[in-house]
């Protein structure tokens, strides 16, 4: 499926099942994706013009997009970090390379996770967007694992115009989210 596949889901089956499901009259109050933000938190190893280039490199390889280095805003002394060292990178997509990092992330990347039985189904917020925490980003199909010197994790934001929780879940389960089972 191409992210035009996941774009059109959405408006053909995913908008009119959202609309009776949820009884919206306002065409505008339909739940909808607005953005994919994807962050990677990197210590100190910024500081290394080859190690950067790297990540940087890496990053962009995931989300199609070249990343923005993230500085660190305040110091923290107990950390080594400095006001303004760079300590992350950070990605924010939208339109068809939105859809494009979905669609990777739910048929390709998240079944390749040792002992997937799903994403945790907890993790909105109260606005309705949903983070998902992934530990090596090794596992995106993109990224040469012999050439990974040391594992860093992903944060991954899924920003949805829902407002809450249970019609943001209902989206991302009609998009293809694979949540697990409860077991109740």
């Amino acid at each position: 499926m191409t992210h035009t596949d996941l774009k059109t889901k959405y408006e053909n089956e995913a908008r009119s099942a959202l609309r009776s499901e949820f009884d919206i009259k306002n065409e505008h109050a339909i739940p909808r994706l607005g953005k994919i933000v994807v962050n990677m938190g990197t210590k100190d190893y910024l500081r290394d013009k080859n190690r950067r280039e790297k990540l940087v490199g890496d990053m962009a390889a995931i989300t199609g997009q070249k990343p923005r280095v993230q500085p660190a805003r305040i110091s923290v002394a107990g950390f080594g970090i400095r006001a303004g060292m760079p300590v992350g990178l950070s990605v924010t997509l939208r339109g068809s390379r939105m859809y494009t990092f979905l669609d990777r992330l739910i048929t390709i990347t998240l079944p390749r996770l040792r002992d997937f039985r799903g994403v945790p189904g907890g993790s909105f917020d109260k606005g309705g967007n949903y983070s998902l925490g992934i530990a090596d980003y090794s596992v995106f199909p993109e990224i040469d694992i012999a050439k990974v010197d040391r594992p860093h994790g992903v944060q991954i934001t899924i920003v949805t115009s829902s407002g809450g929780a249970e019609q943001s879940r209902r989206l991302l389960e009609l998009l293809g989210m694979p949540f697990e089972k409860e077991n109740n």
